[in-house]
């Protein structure tokens, strides 16, 4: 059942080795100061280059981008080549990488982006949702995010210039490409998500308006670095971050439409992953099929035989594995060959060192 995940697929020019992504994960280990990726990241993802696709963890595009302590940017020359160790180590490895461009808009807190405001869509709070802080320890500090203010147009302008330079810092950085985080309730979903959109200008309303921003961002990554290096993540039916659409079936439909016209490489859908979650429709799965022609690749609760299911029922071409290969490096070997899955630590999961990153035994080791 599971060998539909072993298949070869074309990624814009590149051929992978099977179906299996490593989807991006936070994990907070980038060197301070100057949030460089460093030498134990390499190795964690150099470690799981098995994957047909791994997307690195979530790479903020500029100081204001941040919204947690210790992730990686990839603004500065130091943050650029602090990710050419990751990506030489993967391609050392026969493996394939993306950076996962973001940033955060309002789910953030002035201790991570120099003691400013945030900027949003919109002037709303992002209701009960927290980020970590240094506070001086190896421990996050949780804390409440504040208020943000509205984007203005010049702040808009700012922010598509600076996806565009991080796409093509990215390419300079040894990525074979990357993916742009409009999903799980940051800056572009922000503007995509009714409810979390106020604006009264062509930034705000009607769906169309609402995916203008995202239409604008990709546009500029397309035109930087060329289509077949340019995937995208989308959640249409998560609450993450406070980000709720009031019809999520024809927002979603509309926003494949639109990233279809651009001809990008792949559309990464981040399904609900905890429990009591609602199944995404699978109705909105064969909407999407329909208007978007590239890959399409789903994550969420997927074991080994539900993910080569999606692919032979033609709803998926690709599925992404998240916690899963946090704990196996050599995850693609444990699904071909049957074998057990190993659980992750939570307490490692964000800030530390290599302890819960790089220290996962392959099977049997």
């Amino acid at each position: 059942m599971t060998n539909a995940l072993f298949q070869p697929i074309t990624l814009g020019k590149l051929s992978l080795k099977n179906r299996i992504v490593m989807p991006p994960m936070t994990r907070s280990r980038a060197t301070q100061p100057g949030n460089e990726a460093n030498d134990i990241m390499a190795t964690y993802y150099g470690q799981r280059a098995s994957a047909g696709l791994i997307v690195a963890e979530g790479t903020q595009i500029s100081p204001m981008g941040q919204g947690y302590a210790w992730t990686p940017g990839i603004y500065s020359p130091s943050q650029i080549a602090g990710w050419q160790k990751t990506t030489r180590t993967v391609h050392a490895q026969g493996g394939v990488i993306f950076a996962q461009l973001w940033h955060v808009g309002r789910v953030t807190h002035p201790d991570n982006i120099g003691g400013v405001q945030p900027i949003s869509s919109s002037a709303l709070t992002a209701q009960g949702v927290k980020v970590f802080i240094d506070n001086g320890s190896q421990a996050p500090g949780f804390v409440d995010v504040v208020e943000p203010r509205a984007m203005t147009k010049a702040d808009i302008n700012q922010v598509i210039a600076q996806f565009r330079q991080a796409a093509l810092n990215a390419i300079e950085a040894g990525f074979d490409g990357i993916e742009l985080h409009a999903a799980n309730g940051y800056l572009i979903n922000q503007f995509i998500d009714s409810q979390a959109n106020n604006r009264t200008d062509e930034y705000g309303g009607s769906i169309e308006n609402r995916l203008r921003f995202l239409d604008e961002v990709v546009s500029a990554m397309v035109d930087a670095i060329g289509a077949e290096r340019v995937g995208v993540r989308l959640a249409p039916f998560t609450s993450l971050n406070g980000t709720v659409d009031d019809t999520p079936v024809a927002t979603y439909t509309a926003a494949g439409a639109l990233l279809n016209q651009h001809h990008i490489s792949y559309l990464h859908i981040a399904e609900v992953d905890w429990e009591d979650a609602p199944e995404t429709p699978m109705s909105f799965k064969k909407a999407l099929r329909e208007v978007f022609e590239g890959v399409l690749i789903y994550a969420g609760k997927y074991d080994g035989d539900k993910a080569a299911q999606a692919i032979n029922d033609g709803l998926a071409d690709m599925i992404g594995f998240g916690r899963p290969f946090v704990a196996n490096p050599d995850l693609p070997q444990r699904i071909e060959q049957g074998l057990s899955w190993a659980k992750h630590d939570p307490d490692t999961l964000f800030g530390g060192d290599e302890k819960g990153l790089t220290d996962y035994p392959l099977y049997g080791k």
